[in-house]
């Protein structure tokens, strides 16, 4: 697992061990920043169940102006701060030690322009981690959010889907507020 481009491109990133998570294949990766390159650049992002943080450091690498960072899991949570360390990226980095949904609760609203969903998969709680960022309305009017599931995995939102994109078994899918947002 590596950084595959912008400043910290090539850095080796420390996975967490055991089976408890499912990182992002490099050529997944690659292929997801490829769609989503236009809203990276000077961003605000949100890695709302980072693991192990590659897809914050990625973006982080490829300019984004900061990323928050939200893993409750005590072990993936300590290698998200040693691979932001090791990537050079922890200055704009916010590292969180916390449940998924108690964090989007307090989120500033409209606070950031591209989210990652990437929760373990099957269940509900990529469903309720969409559920939470409509409620709580934590997506600028004009973010994405790019979420990563099995592609049999089926979640309803309120967003508009703009790409789906199947890579083997795991499927993305980018989202945005519907109608472009609107600005009260």
């Amino acid at each position: 697992m590596r950084v595959v481009s912008g400043t910290a491109r090539g850095c080796k990133l420390q996975p967490v061990p055991g089976m408890n998570t499912r990182p992002t294949t490099d050529r997944v990766k690659e292929n997801v920043f490829n769609l989503i390159q236009d809203h990276v650049r000077g961003a605000r992002v949100l890695d709302l169940f980072a693991g192990t943080g590659q897809l914050g450091i990625e973006a982080l690498s490829r300019g984004a102006q900061h990323c928050d960072f939200v893993e409750h899991n005590k072990t993936a949570y300590n290698i998200v701060c040693k691979n932001t360390e090791t990537a050079r990226v922890a200055d704009r980095a916010g590292l969180h030690r916390a449940e998924a949904d108690a964090f989007v609760s307090h989120a500033a609203k409209r606070g950031y322009d591209l989210i990652f969903l990437d929760p373990p998969y099957g269940g509900r709680i990529l469903e309720n981690a969409l559920l939470q960022i409509e409620t709580f309305d934590i997506l600028s009017t004009n973010g994405i959010i790019i979420c990563e599931s099995a592609v049999e995995d089926r979640f309803a939102h309120g967003f508009e889907t703009l790409r789906e994109r199947r890579y083997g078994a795991t499927l993305i899918t980018v989202l945005r507020l519907r109608d472009g947002g609107t600005d009260e």
